[in-house]
C-alpha cells in the first residue's frame, strides 16, 4: 500500500509519521477475507443458512457484492439509500434491486419497526408522524416521538406512512453476524478491525501462525452466539429488547461449554438487571434462575426474601451450601444464612472491614488513596508497590512467557486474537501441563524464581503482549515478590492462575515490605465496602502462606503534610506545543515555608512577544539557563512524598508532567488546586483569580507573572485553604 509522510508536532519535536492509503475495495477484500478464514477453520460449525448465504454473495456481481459489504459496515440494518452512493459503485438503485432479488436486501416492513425507529432522523421521524399523527409538541426529542411511534402508533401505521423506497434493510443479518461471531469470538458490527490492521492502528499475528477454531462443535459455536447476540441486543436496544428476550427463555438452550455458559450467566445478570428495573420481579426472578453466578444467586435469595417467601430462599441457600458452584457462591450462602437464619447481625464482609488496622491521612490526598498509603508506608521505612492485578498478571506472563508466546505457545484462535487460546477458554493448563509444571518445578526456590523473572524480563523487554505492560514500578514489586516471597506460596498462586486465568482479578491493592518480610494490603476508604471477589482473594493469598489484610483509611487535615506549591512561566498556553520558561516552587510543612525552588529554564524556542510583556521574561534571560532536563532530578527531588499544588494545577501539573515524560519520566502525584478549593470554602468573591484573592486575603503579591513570587502567593491562599478544612473537618472533602 502507498504511503503518504505526515508530521507530528504532539510532544514539541517534529516526528515523521506515515498514514496507508487503502486501495479502493478494501472493505470487500476484508470481508472476503474473513469468509474465506471460517471456511477454512469453522467448516464443522457452519449452518445449512451459513452455506447457502456464501453461495449466494459469490454468486453476486462484484458492485453488489461490494455493496452488502457497504451495508454490513454500517451502523443499524436501516439505512437511507441517499446514504449509500458510492463513487466506486455507481448509482446505489440498480444494486439494490441486485441484493433485493437475492434476498439480502429488502424494504421495511412490521417487523423491522424497531430497527427502522432508530434509523430515522429526528426530521424524518416528525415527518412520518404528522402524516398519522398530526398536532405533536414541536419540542418533542427523539426519544420522546420514538415512543410516541411504539405507544400511540404502532408498527403497521407507521411503516405505511414511510416512503418505504427511500430505506434498505439489510437481510441475513443474523448469519453474517455468527460468520463475524465465529472468526473474533464476540458480536462485532462489520469488518472494522481489519480496517484499523491495514492502518497499522491493531496488530494482529503472522501470516503463517497457526490458528484452532475457538469453538469445538456447531452445537458449542450456537449455543454461545445464542446468548452473545442477545446480550448484544439488550445493550442496543435496553427497554425494547427485554420483552422478547422474556418471552423466548423457555426456548433458551442449556450451555454444554464454559464459553456459552460465560455468556448465558452474563445474559442472566443483565436481562435480569433490566426487569427489577421495570419492576418486573417475578420475570427477574425466572431470568436470575437460569444464570450460575453469585450474582444470579444472590438476586434470586434477596427478591425471594423481598417478598416474604423464607422457606424459598431457605431451600436455595441450603442447597448453594450442599453443592456451591464457585467460591463467591459458598461464601454469599454462607454469610447471608447466616445472617437470615442464625442470628448473625452482621456480613463477614463487614466484619472483616470492621476488624482491619486504620490509617489517618490528609483529605488533599484523597483522590488517589493508593498511592497515597504507599507514600505513608515510604515515610514509616517501608517499601510498597500498588500492585492489584498489574502485579501478578506481570509475573505470570514473564514467568511462563516462552509457554504463552514462544514455540510452544498455543495457537490463537483468528489473526486478531491476542491471547493464547487456551487463556481465552481456560484450557491452558490442560494443554500445557507438562511445560507448566517444569517451569513451577525451577520457580519452587527463591533462586530460580529471580532467573526465570530476570530472565524474561531482560530477554523480552518492551515487546507488546496482552497480557501486561511494561511499567518500571510493576517490574520492582515482581523482583520484590521473587526476592522477599515465599516461592512455594508463589508458585501455587500461579498454578491456580494457568488453571483459570480468568480469575486474574480482584487481588490486593499494595505490595508492601516491612520488617516481617512481604504483605499484601487491600486499601478500603471511608464508605467503600469490601468485594467477595476482594476477600477470596485474600483468603487464596493467606492460604498459600502469605501475609495478606485489609487497611483502611479515614481522612483528616494532617498538619504535617507536606505541600510543594508551584508555579510556571511558558512560551504560551498549549502544553503539547510550548514549554516551560521558568519554574517556582515552595515546600510547605506545618503552614510555614520550609524550603524553595526557582530556576529559569531554556525552552528551545522562542518567547513570543506578549508572553515577554506579561511576564517579563525574555530570549536573553534564558539563554544561559539550564534545560528542563538539567534539573529534572533536583525538581523531583524536591516535590517528593508532598501534594501538587497551584492555582489552575491542571495548567501547571500538565506542563510538569509532559517535561518530564518527554525525558521517559513518569510522573503522577496527588493535585490540589487552590482555585476551584477556594471556590468551594470561600463562595461568594467577585473573581478567583490568583491576584484578585490576593487583595482580599491580603496575602503578598509584590511581581506577579513571576514564578516563586506566584508560588508563594498560592502558598498564603493554601493557608486559609487548610485552616477552613480543618475547622470544618470532617464535613469537607479536598
Amino acid at each position: 500500500m502507498p504511503e503518504q509522510p505526515a508530521e507530528s508536532h504532539t510532544d514539541g519535536v517534529t516526528r515523521a509519521r506515515t498514514f496507508r492509503e487503502l486501495p479502493q475495495f478494501y472493505y470487500h477484500t476484508h470481508f472476503v477475507e474473513m469468509l474465506s478464514f471460517v471456511e477454512q477453520h469453522y467448516a464443522h460449525a457452519l449452518r445449512a443458512e451459513d452455506r447457502a448465504f456464501l453461495e449466494v454473495f459469490r454468486g453476486l456481481p462484484h458492485a453488489a457484492q461490494c455493496l452488502y459489504v457497504r451495508l454490513v459496515n454500517r451502523k443499524g440494518s436501516v439505512l437511507g439509500v441517499g446514504k449509500l452512493d458510492y463513487p466506486e459503485l455507481g448509482s446505489a438503485e440498480p444494486l439494490i434491486d441486485t441484493l433485493i432479488r437475492a434476498r439480502l436486501a429488502a424494504r421495511p416492513d412490521v417487523n423491522d419497526f424497531e430497527d427502522v425507529l432508530p434509523a430515522l432522523s429526528c426530521a424524518d421521524l416528525r415527518g412520518v408522524l404528522d402524516r398519522v399523527s398530526p398536532g405533536l409538541r414541536r419540542s418533542l426529542r427523539k426519544a420522546e416521538l420514538m415512543a410516541h411511534a411504539r405507544e400511540a402508533v404502532g408498527a403497521t401505521r407507521l411503516l405505511q406512512a414511510l416512503d418505504r423506497a427511500r430505506w434498505v434493510v439489510q437481510r441475513r443479518t443474523d448469519v453474517v453476524g455468527y460468520l463475524l461471531f465465529l472468526f473474533f469470538g464476540t458480536v462485532q458490527q462489520g469488518t472494522l478491525r481489519f480496517t484499523m490492521r491495514d492502518l497499522g492502528i491493531v496488530r494482529t499475528q503472522a501470516h503463517d501462525a497457526t490458528y484452532e477454531p475457538r469453538f469445538a462443535s456447531r452445537e458449542d459455536a450456537t449455543e454461545t452466539w445464542f446468548f452473545a447476540s442477545r446480550k448484544a441486543r439488550l445493550r442496543a436496544l435496553g427497554a425494547p429488547a427485554v420483552d422478547s428476550l422474556v418471552r423466548e427463555l423457555g426456548r433458551w438452550p442449556e450451555p454444554v461449554s464454559a464459553t456459552g455458559a460465560m455468556h448465558a450467566d452474563a445474559l442472566a445478570e443483565r436481562l435480569g438487571r433490566a426487569l427489577e428495573q421495570a419492576s418486573r420481579a417475578d420475570d427477574a426472578l425466572a431470568v436470575y434462575r437460569r444464570g450460575a453466578t453469585a450474582h444470579c444467586l444472590e438476586r434470586q435469595v434477596r427478591l425471594l426474601l423481598r417478598d416474604n417467601h423464607k422457606d424459598a430462599a431457605r431451600d436455595v441457600l441450603e442447597s448453594c451450601l450442599d453443592t456451591p458452584r464457585s467460591d463467591e457462591e459458598w461464601l454469599f450462602a454462607q454469610d447471608l444464612y447466616a445472617r437470615q437464619f442464625g442470628g448473625k447481625r452482621t456480613s463477614t464482609l463487614t466484619d472483616v472491614l470492621r476488624e482491619a488496622d486504620c490509617i489517618r491521612l490528609d483529605q488533599a490526598v484523597s483522590d488517589s488513596p493508593e498511592r497515597a498509603v504507599v507514600h505513608w508506608f515510604a515515610r514509616q521505612g517501608h517499601e510498597a508497590w500498588c500492585a492489584e492485578n498489574t502485579l501478578w498478571r506481570t509475573l505470570f506472563g514473564l514467568v511462563f512467557w516462552d509457554l504463552l508466546f514462544g514455540e510452544a505457545a498455543d495457537a490463537r484462535h483468528s489473526p486478531f486474537d491476542a491471547l493464547p487460546a487456551g487463556l481465552d477458554d481456560g484450557s491452558f493448563y490442560a494443554q500445557q501441563q507438562p511445560g507448566i509444571e517444569q517451569t513451577l518445578a525451577v520457580c519452587a526456590t527463591a533462586a530460580g524464581l529471580q532467573r526465570q523473572v530476570v530472565a524474561a524480563a531482560t530477554r523480552y523487554h518492551g515487546e507488546a503482549n496482552a497480557i501486561f505492560r511494561w511499567h518500571a514500578a510493576t517490574l520492582d514489586g515482581v523482583f520484590a515478590l521473587a526476592r522477599l516471597g515465599d516461592p512455594g506460596a508463589t508458585v501455587q498462586i500461579l498454578r491456580e492462575l494457568a488453571r483459570d486465568f480468568r480469575n486474574a482479578h480482584g487481588f490486593p491493592d499494595l505490595l508492601v515490605v516491612d520488617g516481617d518480610g512481604l504483605r499484601f494490603i487491600e486499601v478500603k476508604t471511608s464508605g467503600d465496602q469490601l468485594r467477595r471477589n476482594q476477600l477470596l482473594r485474600l483468603e487464596q493469598l493467606r492460604a498459600a502462606g502469605l501475609r495478606a489484610d485489609v487497611l483502611r483509611v479515614e481522612w483528616f487535615v494532617d498538619p504535617e503534610q507536606p505541600y510543594v506549591v508551584v508555579d510556571v512561566e511558558t512560551t504560551g498556553g498549549r502544553g503539547d506545543f510550548h514549554r516551560v520558561t521558568e519554574i517556582g516552587a515552595v515546600r510547605v510543612v506545618g503552614g510555614q515555608i520550609v524550603d524553595r525552588f526557582q530556576t529559569l529554564i531554556q525552552p528551545d524556542r522562542r518567547i513570543p512577544a506578549p508572553i515577554t510583556r506579561l511576564t517579563g521574561i525574555t530570549d536573553a534571560m534564558v539563554a544561559g539557563a539550564p534545560r528542563f532536563a538539567d534539573v529534572a532530578a533536583s525538581f523531583s527531588e524536591f516535590l517528593d512524598g508532598a501534594i501538587f499544588v497551584a492555582h489552575n494545577v491542571e495548567f501547571d501539573y500538565g506542563f510538569i508532567s509532559r517535561e518530564f515524560r518527554r525525558l521517559g519520566m513518569p510522573f503522577r502525584m496527588p493535585k490540589l488546586c487552590t482555585c476551584a478549593t477556594m471556590r468551594r470554602l470561600f463562595p461568594g468573591h467577585a473573581s478567583y483569580s490568583l491576584k484578585s484573592l490576593c487583595v482580599d486575603f491580603d496575602v503578598e503579591l509584590d511581581q506577579h507573572h513571576r514564578a516563586l513570587c506566584d508560588a508563594e502567593a498560592a502558598a498564603g491562599l493554601l493557608q486559609h485553604i487548610n485552616e477552613r478544612r480543618a475547622a470544618l473537618e470532617p464535613q469537607v472533602r479536598a
